[in-house]
């Protein structure tokens, strides 16, 4: 049960009529009676909520920071029509800030044996799966001062995928890869070429090109074409460990790798690799293995969804070891972690040589822009002290680093918005070169 203000208005006006009219037991009674009978024939009347049918529909996933909608379908099989104030409970994620109060509640007045469909708009700041709390219905009587409460259970799901933020860099990479895809071939064969055409010879071409079992056959000067070879494979290794939990900017370093490797599985995909995604610290968290290239991005985006830092140093040993069984033959494995010196020292580089010996190794680690500001900050004592340990932090960045190309691994050392473009080029200088 809930009164509404009316009923408050009431006993309001009757306290005075009480103090200044009827100051007496028989003015109490005289002023409560007729209230609380209205209270009671209003509970009588209202339609009554248990009975109330209530489904769902709507979205099921939504991309971080659009918006989703969620219907509610209330049915009300009563004899007496329900008007009613609703509350579409969800967790606080699930909205933009300072908008739930107006966006969950919604006011209905549904005729006996019929059924009206509400819709909520949903705008989760997390992502990851959100789940619908509950809904709260309060039936209103004929008269307005008290009402029917109760709430019932409605199960929704609607899971917030990360936002893809750098796909607006995915056209031009793709220009760049049809260069050097078989529209643009190249004369000179390498590693990781195979061979694409033939044609005519022309001033200047490299004579160990020409082919002169081809040219016997047409008389005249063919000379072999190349492009890029097709269907390698790309690990994408993701570090959730505790130092993809640091924050840079709004958001933890996780989230920076997602949107990075979102944009490389897009890309390769493209270039007709087969492409998977390893994500550990402790233990493995995800796995995305063997999908067909029209499956693997959105596969790759329900998977990332629900991933979270976990606050535990991650066991190098044992993702190494998950990375090799995965990967059989040769492979560009994209180890997404940090450069921090201890883990990098204690943790990876004892375990590195086993993927060097075997695959093309690229360690993309996200740089917080902070530091560069705090490294050029003067002003103050703080701030001298404060450019210190920044200056501190970007050389012992550089010289894990260097410990690591010298070791064969190719390092990116980016802020989190030019990381996702960073690797793309990576990934495009590594093909052209003809070392996948």
């Amino acid at each position: 049960m809930a009164l509404t203000g009316r009923t408050a208005l009431l006993a309001a006006l009757g306290a005075l009529v009480v103090g200044l009219v009827l100051p007496s037991w028989v003015g109490v009674g005289a002023v409560t009676l007729p209230v609380l009978l209205g209270v009671l024939a209003d509970l009588a009347l209202a339609a009554p909520v248990r009975s109330l049918i209530l489904t769902r529909g709507g979205d099921t996933t939504v991309r971080l920071g659009e918006s989703a909608t969620v219907e509610l379908t209330v049915t009300n099989p009563a004899t007496r029509p329900l008007r009613a104030g609703i509350r579409d409970a969800w967790p606080p994620s699930s909205w933009r800030p300072g908008s739930s109060y107006a966006a969950s509640r919604h006011t209905v007045t549904i005729p006996a044996g019929e059924r009206r469909r509400l819709t909520t708009e949903l705008v989760p700041t997390r992502r990851g799966d959100h789940h619908a709390v509950r809904v709260t219905v309060r039936s209103l009587g004929p008269l307005g001062l008290a009402a029917r409460q109760g709430s019932h259970t409605v199960p929704w799901t609607l899971r917030a995928l990360p936002p893809f933020a750098s796909r607006k860099h995915l056209p031009s990479r793709l220009a760049r890869l049809r260069e050097l895809d078989g529209r643009t071939s190249v004369l000179t064969r390498g590693q990781g070429t195979e061979f694409d055409s033939l044609r005519e010879y022309l001033p200047g071409d490299d004579v160990r090109s020409i082919d002169w079992r081809a040219s016997a056959r047409r008389n005249t000067v063919a000379v072999r074409t190349w492009r890029p070879e097709r269907d390698r494979h790309v690990l994408i290794v993701l570090d959730t460990g505790r130092t993809s939990a640091g924050r840079v900017g709004d958001a933890p370093r996780l989230d920076a790798a997602l949107d990075a490797a979102l944009l490389l599985t897009a890309l390769a995909t493209k270039a007709g690799d087969r492409v998977d995604l390893l994500a550990h610290d402790l233990r493995k968290r995800a796995a995305v293995l063997g999908r067909s290239p029209s499956e693997v991005l959105p596969a790759f985006t329900n998977a990332m969804a629900t991933l979270e830092p976990a606050l535990v140093e991650t066991d190098m040993r044992a993702l190494v070891s998950h990375a090799l069984r995965t990967s059989s033959h040769r492979s560009l494995v994209v180890l997404v972690t940090g450069l921090d010196t201890h883990p990098v020292e204690e943790g990876l580089l004892p375990q590195l040589p086993l993927l060097t010996k075997r695959h093309e190794v690229v360690l993309a680690a996200v740089a917080d822009p902070r530091l560069d500001e705090l490294a050029a900050a003067r002003g103050t004592v703080e701030d001298v002290y404060g450019a210190a340990a920044a200056e501190q932090t970007r050389a012992d960045r550089r010289r894990t680093a260097e410990r690591l190309t010298r070791l064969g691994v190719t390092v990116l050392d980016a802020p989190p918005a030019a990381l996702p473009p960073a690797l793309a080029d990576t990934y495009l200088a590594l093909k052209a070169a003809g070392r996948l």
